[in-house]
């Protein structure tokens, strides 16, 4: 999570639920299979767990002594990440036990490049094969957005093409531009310094929050471009993707030419 003020933003769509979340986790798990092709085209693995997954468990002291001080459905999550982690790791090729943390950030071995996401009860974590450069990042958002957020994630020259959708889509393209940001956020600092993933400090880049980092739609409508504001040399390219009743974002790659990733997001 990117500051307080985006935890706030996630508290606004939380407060309106997921309804059925079970479900919507296995129906999410089985659609994001259908990603693993894309994912690859981009250079990243993919790896999925559910939080009832039993092998969701401490893969040594560090996540043991994390796990311990949160609530059960937190607990579960926690550990389906970092299993969701290790496979999206073990599909390209690397190896990864314990995964300890520094604040809410990931810590993986220097060189190794990895995302991780959770949302209703179902984690994703993305990852780089060895010598791919280029960060990883990632999003799952599966919960509604209610409109009332959008101050917390954009600022006033990105809110026309919000509304612009009318009433009844801006919710969805509020949820996806809130993802793209997450993906792009934890890219540029998602992983602790030396992680391999991100920068790890956020106040070096200037940015605080998600209303610093500037999203543009692609054209076709299956992502944004996004890049720290004040800052006109790297885009990062973010795919979105309805997945469920919700959608899945990652960091595809830095400028060039996008991948095709299927449908878009609204």
């Amino acid at each position: 999570m990117a500051s307080e003020t985006d935890a706030a933003a996630y508290d606004t769509a939380e407060a309106h639920g997921v309804a059925g979340a079970g479900g919507v986790a296995a129906d999410a798990r089985a659609e994001l299979e259908r990603l693993r092709a894309p994912l690859a085209a981009a250079g990243l693995g993919l790896g999925v767990a559910l939080a009832s997954d039993p092998a969701a468990r401490p893969a040594g002291p560090a996540e043991a002594a994390a796990a311990a001080g949160m609530i059960p459905d937190r607990r579960r999550e926690f550990l389906a990440g970092r299993l969701a982690a290790r496979r999206a790791l073990r599909s390209v090729g690397l190896t990864c036990g314990d995964v300890p943390r520094a604040g809410r950030r990931p810590v993986f071995p220097p060189g190794y490049a990895a995302s991780i996401t959770h949302d209703a009860g179902l984690a994703v974590a993305v990852a780089r094969p060895p010598g791919h450069t280029g960060p990883a990042g990632c999003d799952l958002e599966l919960g509604r957005f209610p409109l009332e957020a959008a101050r917390l994630v954009l600022r006033e020259d990105e809110e026309a093409w919000l509304h612009d959708a009318g009433p009844a889509l801006a919710p969805a393209r509020l949820r996806a531009v809130f993802s793209a940001k997450e993906a792009a956020w934890k890219a540029l600092y998602g992983a602790a310094d030396g992680a391999g993933s991100g920068s790890g400090d956020a106040a070096e880049g200037g940015a605080r929050t998600l209303r610093d980092l500037y999203a543009v739609p692609e054209p076709d409508g299956g992502g944004f471009r996004v890049r720290r504001r004040g800052d006109d040399g790297v885009d990062l390219r973010v795919c979105v993707c309805p997945v469920a009743a919700g959608v899945f974002s990652w960091v595809r790659m830095v400028g060039g030419a996008a991948v095709d990733s299927g449908a878009g997001y609204v």
